[in-house]
């Protein structure tokens, strides 16, 4: 390849073309092959969330401690950040300083389901989810990219219709004639 122009290496000074498969993504290949993150939008949203908590939380750091705003806000984050999952518990606001977008991956419906045992791997449990055959409260879910929180987790479940429950009832000889029947 020729060398860039002057103006041309300005124009694309913040991407190299030739060298972005080697440049620093080998955390993110690795996170998105873990948690089976297909869409790399998706990756990107979960980081800037992370960039976000961060920096309200350094915001939140410069302030006085016994400020009346400060206190209320960092509550307030700590308790959506706990009722989300993505922190273990809402102790201080060191865990949302170093916040990682694998905390927000670990909260996706796929990865619960491999939590609750519904599913042996995480390819499986994605192909549940893709075909439709897991719900989270009265509504079916079809993307495995959907965020579950510590209150919904209560409520996932099979669909009423899917043949996979009803091997598992057979298998725990718990099956009912009668529900096949509505």
């Amino acid at each position: 390849m020729r060398k860039l122009k002057f103006h041309e290496q300005r124009l694309l000074k913040k991407v190299n073309f030739l060298e972005w498969k080697r440049e620093r993504n080998s955390r993110e290949v690795q996170v998105m092959q873990r948690y089976r993150v297909t869409g790399r939008d998706d990756y990107k949203h979960y980081n800037r969330i992370c960039g976000m908590v961060s920096k309200l939380t350094s915001i939140l750091k410069k302030l006085d401690p016994k400020d009346p705003f400060r206190i209320q806000m960092t509550d307030q984050l700590l308790d959506k950040l706990y009722n989300m999952g993505i922190i273990p518990t809402k102790k201080s606001l060191a865990q949302c300083e170093s916040l990682a977008s694998s905390a927000i991956c670990r909260r996706r419906l796929a990865v619960v389901l491999m939590k609750l045992h519904f599913a042996e791997n995480l390819k499986d449990a994605v192909t549940f989810v893709e075909q439709g055959h897991i719900r989270v409260g009265p509504d079916t879910i079809t993307d495995p990219a959907f965020l579950v929180t510590r209150n919904m987790e209560d409520f996932v479940t099979w669909v009423d219709t899917s043949k996979i429950k009803r091997k598992v009832l057979q298998y725990n000889d718990r099956l009912d004639d009668y529900d096949l029947l509505s």
